[in-house]
């Protein structure tokens, strides 16, 4: 069987590089060992999206194919293993294998985790594998189009952090050309590193907020997008580490300031066409009759899809109800649709959904899962959405929004974890690492109720 994989003859040229096909483990091996490759990467992500890894020699590629690189399972945060249970395989999928640019010699191969012989439950690819399955039991895809947002930072002589170029200080940034000129030299060395593994980069942006840029990147199935943001952290946040830099893909690093978001474009297709799009719509949103049922489904388990789309305490500093320094927080906190209506959970730029909640600190494989599961469902059950709201939802008042029946986002991590729980069709699609989940969330909401911060310090040491 003929695989596609991306390996460029010069990974910093800028070019967008064709697939390369190959015919098996051996000539996979015989290329890498031709292009200077030495050693491959053997990755995959715990629960929380991060990457995990062991380096392999080529000589030993075989293995990353076949039973796998072993690691110990309790040593993974969110893989349910205990100390005592068998190790955790990560098996490598052949179409993933590219090389790692900004550093020369290096491949990866996306993998996802086998115990004893069997793909594991726990593990977020194979959460989502089980999802996209169940589309294509109906000859569907879904395909999506992520757009993490990011931080670029650097430390300052006290330790605290500010956006990379001192002079980035506007006080409405986005789109700005000089702090887009002047960050070109890492913006342009990540895009280029995107390219040479055939990851193709359209367009690049100065955001909302200072030191906030993004990067688009081509859609494509949802399994092989996730496979794409992970590579993205990868290369943003190490390319900015050579260069003294931070990158953060931290929801909310500066209080006064837009967060950093990870909008997903969702679209079903069946091989041929795009599924979404009905041209004759009455509402002129040209989405069809699935579209509406799928969007429906997203909005019933929208507080449940939260929780994965927006899984840290420092998330619900960006899906707040009110405004930031700029004049808006560019974030969603109203369970609704719209036009092309940015104060919405979900807007619809013709003939597609984009889904607004998630920020760049999700597992995009679960969140991922969670969505197709909440769309099938709304399909499944026709749920109606309801009229689209084509107005600024951030200044309708508390009375106006109940009338009209729009609910409000869960406002912090345990609300969230709350709904999740509750939500039996999405913890079911999710599996067993959905408990795993609620438990290591409810850990950290727990550490967070009961760290004292600076400003508790401030506000009433000497109140009393």
């Amino acid at each position: 069987m003929k695989v596609e994989t991306f390996l460029p003859p010069d990974p910093l040229a800028g070019d967008l590089i064709p697939p390369r096909r190959f015919e098996s483990i051996q000539d996979t091996q015989d290329h890498l060992r031709a292009s200077g490759i030495s050693y491959v990467l053997a990755q995959f992500v715990d629960i929380h999206g991060v990457a995990k890894a062991k380096t392999v020699p080529v000589s030993h590629l075989n293995v990353i194919f076949k039973e796998g690189v072993g690691f110990a399972g309790f040593a993974i945060c969110g893989v349910g293993i205990a100390p005592h249970g068998p190790d955790f395989m990560a098996v490598g999928d052949m179409a993933t294998v590219a090389v790692v640019p900004w550093q020369p010699g290096l491949a990866r191969v996306v993998c996802e985790g086998h115990v004893q012989g069997q793909p594991w439950a726990y593990d977020s690819r194979v959460v989502l594998k089980k999802q996209v399955a169940r589309l294509a039991e109906r000859g569907l895809t879904l395909f999506t189009g992520l757009e993490p947002e990011f931080s670029l930072l650097r430390r300052t002589e006290n330790g605290g952090i500010a956006p990379c170029d001192p002079s980035d200080t506007l006080q409405k940034p986005c789109y700005d050309y000089k702090g887009l000129s002047r960050t070109r030299a890492y913006l342009e060395k990540l895009s280029n590193v995107m390219r040479a593994t055939g990851i193709d980069v359209y367009q690049i942006d100065h955001e909302d907020a200072n030191g906030q840029f993004e990067l688009n990147y081509t859609y494509t199935d949802c399994l092989t997008s996730c496979d794409h943001f992970v590579f993205f952290k990868m290369a943003a946040s190490e390319i900015a580490h050579e260069m003294g830099l931070i990158c953060s893909f931290m929801p909310k690093p500066f209080a006064n300031r837009p967060g950093n978001g990870m909008h997903m474009h969702l679209s079903l297709g069946d091989g041929q066409s795009n599924l979404f799009s009905d041209k004759n719509d009455p509402n002129g949103l040209e989405l069809s009759p699935m579209a509406y049922h799928f969007l429906g489904g997203l909005l019933a388990h929208a507080p449940a899809l939260t929780a994965l789309c927006a899984p840290t305490i420092n998330s619900y500093k960006r899906l707040v109800v009110g405004r930031s320094l700029t004049g808006a927080t560019w974030a969603p906190a109203y369970i609704s649709y719209g036009d092309n209506n940015r104060s919405t959970m979900v807007r619809v730029p013709k003939g597609r959904l984009e889904l607004r909640l998630p920020d760049g600190a999700c597992n995009a494989y679960l969140a991922t899962a969670a969505v197709i599961a909440a769309g099938l469902d709304g399909m499944d059950r026709k749920l109606d959405p309801g009229a689209p709201r084509n107005v600024n939802l951030y200044e309708w008042s508390e009375a106006q929004l109940q009338e009209a029946g729009i609910g409000l986002l869960p406002q912090n991590l345990n609300a969230a974890l709350d709904a999740l729980e509750g939500d039996a069709l999405i913890r079911g699609a999710l599996g067993p690492v959905a408990d795993e989940f609620l438990q290591l969330k409810r850990m950290e909401w727990l550490e967070y109720m009961r760290h004292v911060s600076e400003w508790e310090i401030q506000q009433y040491l000497e109140f009393f």
